[in-house]
């Protein structure tokens, strides 16, 4: 054995392990995700339900418009109003309210998003992992038709040499039937 073919043979074992290893991981996951789906995964905690929430509540067009609509009538009423101004215009009372909202819900969104940016971050591995299995698949695929192929020329090179072999026969028989005539 030549030392490329002792070093694809190691090579071809790695991959195999490899791709055995992968299928073993493809067949948990895959149970992982049949036991999710029938509700057997760990809920969410306390902290995560809230922080999603207040994300889709405050990431939503009816948070904008309502709010939108609390602002504008917040700054109509100060504006117009003569009697009771309870935040003249710098409107400082109004800036205090938006930036509590902003600080409480800053970090609601983060965990959120750093919870979602797990749940990516896993998808993309498994995601690879899914690449790579298939690519070892395919190669594997193309390593039996070459396989297949090496034997299909093999046989039809016997069958020529055969075929050439009897047509030669053939060929003696031929002249000396024509000789003894």
């Amino acid at each position: 054995m030549t030392m490329i073919e002792s070093a694809a043979h190691l090579l071809d074992e790695a991959e195999g392990s490899l791709l055995h290893d992968l299928r073993l991981q493809h067949r948990a996951a895959r149970l992982r995700s049949t036991r999710a789906s029938h509700g057997a995964d760990a809920p969410l905690t306390l902290g995560q339900a809230v922080a999603d929430t207040v994300a889709a509540t405050m990431g939503s067009w009816r948070f904008i418009i309502i709010q939108s609509a609390l602002l504008t009538a917040w700054i109509v009423l100060n504006v117009t109003a003569f009697v009771e101004r309870w935040d003249p215009y710098p409107f400082i009372l109004l800036n205090l309210a938006l930036s509590f909202q902003a600080a409480y819900a800053a970090p609601f969104i983060m965990m959120s998003q750093n919870r979602q940016q797990d749940i990516d971050r896993k998808a993309a591995e498994s995601d690879y992992k899914i690449n790579i299995k298939a690519e070892l698949e395919i190669e594997l695929l193309h390593q039996k038709l070459d396989q297949l192929r090496e034997s299909e020329v093999l046989q039809l090179s016997k069958a020529v040499a055969e075929l050439t072999h009897l047509l030669h026969e053939t060929k003696d028989e031929l002249a000396a039937l024509r000789q003894s005539k």
